[in-house]
């Protein structure tokens, strides 16, 4: 579903051949601002989204964990650029699930009159209908984990159902 005229950059190949199939593997990715780490785990991840929404399956597939609200943010906008950008990748979800009580009404990822992009972000609707790809910060994946408001949105989760944990901006 990438275009044909994308060319990878080495380490983002050498990521996807690790990341991808049913022998994937822990990786860990370090290389200069503006090399296109995103793209290392964010093309697998929206790859594997698409083909278990094929076959449809459920549930929280990918975790992505940021250190501070304002990256999960920036990723999120740049996630929902991706999707909407891409017809093959129609039905993915994606949700923001930080700090800030998001008062934000979204039931799917979404262009907004203003050319912006938005994630699902009502926490309402995260509980109701997990994402696929889940956007949060360290406190807040506890909090997920442990709460019983939230046990709702790892109902549909099965022991293969998360198949990505993401480390994004460690420091």
């Amino acid at each position: 579903w990438l275009p044909a005229t994308f060319t990878p950059h080495a380490h983002q190949s050498r990521a996807w051949q690790r990341l991808t199939g049913d022998d994937a593997r822990s990786t860990l990715v370090a290389t200069g601002t503006g090399s296109g780490k995103t793209e290392c785990f964010l093309y697998p991840i929206l790859d594997h989204c698409r083909a278990q929404a094929a076959l449809g399956r459920r549930g929280v597939k990918a975790i992505l964990l940021y250190p501070m609200n304002a990256l999960a943010s920036d990723q999120a906008r740049r996630i929902a650029k991706e999707i909407l950008g891409r017809p093959e990748l129609a039905g993915i979800r994606a949700g923001l699930y930080v700090g800030d009580a998001a008062d934000e009404e979204a039931d799917t990822v979404k262009q907004l009159a203003d050319g912006s992009y938005s994630v699902i972000t009502q926490r309402a609707e995260i509980r109701k209908r997990p994402p696929d790809i889940l956007l949060t910060n360290y406190k807040m994946l506890d909090f997920l984990l442990i709460r019983a408001d939230d046990a709702r949105l790892w109902a549909d989760n099965r022991p293969d159902t998360l198949r990505y944990l993401v480390v994004d901006e460690l420091h």
